[in-house]
């Protein structure tokens, strides 16, 4: 994890220096695991994202969204613009013995700062999948049926633009 860490803060380091402005964002986000977190902007208003994320050391997933920006706020025009987000996508994920797959929505409200290239958000990102055992853990029973956790996604994220 160290690793991960040091090798996202030398690139963020790079981009800045290197001083091109491009469309691209990348960044974390914290819930009950963390998630690598990349952006690109196709337009001024709509962009996609890919997480890819790890939880409790065990359970690992990939989560790609279509975002667009709903509204923006000058609320604090000397610190930044307060916006709102919403967006649907997909999910993949798993640990020992279980997958899941199925839809994600998202729902982002965050400042994007003026005089540094920082989003903060707080984002909601509702899933409902299928999920179900395989393999050894599985045991005389193979269980499919809706994961529940997915509703409980509530997650704090910062991210850096190029």
């Amino acid at each position: 994890m160290k690793k991960i860490f040091l090798v996202l803060v030398a690139v963020l380091c790079v981009a800045t220096v290197s001083a091109q402005k491009t469309n691209w964002a990348a960044g974390l986000r914290a819930t009950y695991g963390v998630q690598a977190v990349g952006e690109y902007f196709y337009s001024s208003d709509k962009y996609v994202e890919g997480r890819l994320g790890l939880f409790g050391g065990l359970a690992a997933d990939f989560t790609a969204l279509h975002q667009w920006n709903c509204c923006n706020w000058d609320w604090t025009p000397s610190v930044g613009k307060w916006y709102l987000d919403a967006g649907v996508g997909a999910s993949l994920g798993g640990s020992r013995g279980f997958m899941y797959g199925g839809v994600t929505g998202d729902v982002k409200f965050g400042i994007k700062f003026n005089k540094v290239p920082i989003r903060l958000a707080l984002d909601y990102s509702p899933m409902i999948a299928i999920g179900g055992t395989f393999g050894k853990y599985a045991g005389d029973t193979k269980h499919v049926g809706i994961y529940g956790p997915g509703f409980a996604n509530v997650a704090l994220s910062a991210t850096w633009h190029f």
